[in-house]
C-alpha cells in the first residue's frame, strides 16, 4: 500500500467570510463526472467551527475547493453540547435523506473541553441541515463517561453501524490535563437510536499514544473492513487496520504508506484520512500541520 501524494487541495485560510482559519475533517459525499462534494469544517474569527461544503475536480484538483459561501450547520445555541463549535465527521445518504454525522463542543472548566457526537440531517439534497435532537446522539453514560466524538457510520446488510472516539480519563500532567481516547462501536436501527456495549475496536499501542482521530471505515469487495485513523502520541499521523467483522481489528500502521514530507504544510503532522472510490482509483484527503490549520491535501493508491 503506497500513497502518492497530489498535493494540497485547500489552503485552510480565508477561505469564505465565515471561514477565517483551518479546513479539517474532510467528508466526500458522493461522485459524479469526475467532482466529489466534500464537507469540512473552518473555525470562525471567534475560533469556533463550522461545517461547509465546496466541490473538488479530481480531474483538476490544482483548482483547488471550490466552497460555497455559506455553512450548512452553524454552532448550536448558548448552552447547548455543540455551541462552542461542530466539525464534520461522516455523511450517509439513506431514504432520500443525508445523515450528517458531526462532534459538537463546548468550553470546559476544569479540562479544555468537551465534545458529544450529534446528528443533522437534510432533506432537499443536502443544501441545508436540521438538527436531529438539540441533545447528542451518543450522552455520556457509563460506557462513555467522558467524551464521545467522530461518529464513522455505514449501513451494512440494513444494520447502522458505528465506529466513534470514546473518552476513557483525563491525565494529570506538567502541562495541564490531557485527554485520552480511543475507539469503540455501536449498532443502530435507524442511526438515530444507539445501542452501546463498550466493544473497543482499536485501543492504544504504547503508553505514548493518547489519541485516535475520526476513523474512516470501508468494507471492500472482498469482504473485509479496513479502517483508516490518526493516532497520536507527540504528532498525529495516520494509521490503518484490517478486520473480518467489523468488531475485531488488526492494526496495520507500517503499511499505511502515507507520512509527512520533508518540508512545507505537512511536514509535521498527517491526520484525519478519509478514504473513497472514484473513477476505479482510490484516493484520500487528508489534513496536515496544525489539525488542519494548513488545509488538506489530496493523495491517490497507487502511482498518480
Amino acid at each position: 500500500m503506497r500513497w502518492t501524494k497530489l498535493g494540497r487541495v485547500c489552503a485552510g485560510e480565508g477561505l469564505v467570510t465565515w471561514a477565517s482559519t483551518h479546513a479539517a475533517l474532510p467528508i466526500v459525499e458522493a461522485v459524479s463526472d469526475g467532482s466529489v462534494r466534500v464537507y469540512f469544517s473552518a473555525r470562525d474569527e471567534a475560533g469556533r467551527s463550522h461545517i461547509g461544503v465546496g466541490e473538488l475536480d479530481l480531474d483538476r484538483p490544482s483548482d483547488g475547493l471550490r466552497v460555497q459561501p455559506a455553512p450548512v450547520l452553524r454552532p448550536g445555541c448558548p448552552g447547548a453540547f455543540d455551541e462552542s463549535g461542530v466539525t464534520s465527521s461522516c455523511v450517509v445518504s439513506r431514504g432520500g435523506k443525508r445523515f450528517l454525522y458531526y462532534t459538537g463542543w463546548t468550553r470546559g472548566v476544569t479540562v479544555p473541553f468537551y465534545f458529544y457526537a450529534g446528528l443533522a440531517i437534510s432533506e432537499d439534497g443536502g443544501r441545508s441541515f436540521a438538527r436531529a435532537s438539540r441533545a447528542p446522539i451518543l450522552e455520556r453514560n457509563d460506557i462513555d463517561p467522558f467524551l464521545t466524538a467522530s461518529p464513522w457510520v455505514i449501513v451494512d446488510d440494513g444494520l447502522w453501524r458505528m465506529w466513534y472516539v470514546s473518552g476513557v480519563a483525563w491525565d494529570t500532567t506538567p502541562q495541564g490535563p490531557r485527554h485520552r481516547y480511543h475507539i469503540k462501536y455501536a449498532e443502530s436501527r435507524d442511526g438515530i437510536g444507539w445501542a452501546r456495549r463498550g466493544w473497543v475496536c482499536l485501543d492504544f499501542g504504547s503508553p505514548e499514544e493518547h489519541a485516535f482521530g475520526r476513523p474512516c471505515v470501508i468494507r471492500d469487495r472482498d469482504g473485509v473492513y479496513r479502517m483508516w485513523y490518526s493516532v497520536r502520541g507527540e504528532r498525529y499521523r495516520i494509521g490503518v487496520a484490517e478486520s473480518s467483522d467489523g468488531l475485531t481489528w488488526t492494526r496495520m500502521d507500517d503499511a499505511v504508506g502515507i507520512d509527512v514530507s520533508e518540508s512545507g504544510w505537512d511536514s509535521e503532522m498527517v491526520e484525519y484520512p478519509l478514504v473513497f472510490d472514484a473513477a476505479h482509483r482510490r484516493y484520500m484527503l487528508y489534513n496536515g500541520n496544525g489539525y488542519g490549520r494548513t488545509g488538506m491535501g489530496l493523495a491517490v493508491l497507487g502511482e498518480a
